[in-house]
């Protein structure tokens, strides 16, 4: 959107007007417009945040950790052996990967669904009335900070390709880019893989032959750490703290369930 509307800024401001109202076409002086450079000039670069694999990553690698970690804690607590645990925290990953999964797959998936719906409502008035829609466009842009005229110049480009002014009306109104939608296979398969990852870290001392259980916890608690530094690479936060988020969050899971453990003090056998 950035190219037709500098464009048009650019032809807005560099009109002129004669003394009896005639307008026409101008150069405009450097000092008013400054050159439009290549933005390949400009050496920065933006993370895609319009695919929805991150958000599902993330999401279901900490499920995994947390949900195991706590599953783990509260059966350990209770009394369970190792082979029970590794049982409990097997179906626990196939379980909760799949229901992460499908989770995902259906609200992206409901989520794209409703941009569309709101989209087809949007068309339709566009059809209905293409004048009251352009003129709400360019007050819009006018609350952005443009002029009156610039404003209605801008609107009135977008307005001669009605799949351009689709696009911009969506973008403005609900904050999406119809266009730009996420993928729900990609959020489904970022999750399932990211929360079997997670689940099984806690499992690995017991997969290994090791029966205690403050070793799987502490197992645990590090891919925690691991996972909170990873995710705040990403949003350029400091990485202890995504680090000790995580950990916190994992800790209040693990001492509810470790305390129900206790409490019911069931001996699986």
């Amino acid at each position: 959107m950035s190219r037709w509307w500098a464009a048009a800024v650019r032809r807005a401001l560099s009109t002129r007007q004669t003394a009896d109202g005639t307008s026409y076409a101008g150069a405009v002086p450097d000092p008013i417009i400054p050159p439009f450079r290549n933005p390949h000039d400009y050496d920065h670069r933006h993370s895609d945040v319009s695919g929805g694999w991150l958000r599902a990553a993330v999401f279901g690698a900490m499920d995994g950790l947390v949900t195991n970690i706590a599953l783990i804690a509260g059966i350990g607590a209770a009394g369970a052996p190792r082979g029970t645990i590794i049982l409990t925290g097997l179906a626990g990953l196939v379980a909760g990967a799949f229901s992460m999964a499908l989770g995902e797959y259906t609200s992206v998936t409901t989520q794209n669904e409703q941009v569309d719906k709101e989209a087809a409502v949007e068309r339709k008035a566009l059809d209905r009335n293409p004048e009251g829609e352009m003129y709400e466009l360019s007050g819009m842009f006018q609350e952005m900070g443009m002029s009156l005229e610039t404003a209605h110049r801008a609107a009135s480009e977008v307005h001669d390709n009605p799949d351009r002014a689709l696009r911009v009306h969506v973008t403005q109104e609900l904050g999406v880019d119809p266009d730009s939608k996420p993928s729900p296979w990609i959020a489904a398969f970022s999750s399932f893989v990211m929360f079997s990852v997670g689940a099984v870290i806690p499992l690995l001392s017991f997969l290994f032959g090791f029966g205690q259980l403050w070793l799987g916890l502490a197992i645990g608690g590090l891919g925690l750490i691991v996972a909170g530094a990873f995710a705040a690479y990403f949003t350029g936060k400091a990485w202890w703290r995504g680090a000790l988020r995580q950990l916190l969050f994992g800790a209040i899971a693990v001492a509810a369930t470790y305390l129900v453990g206790l409490l019911l003090g069931v001996h699986a056998g």
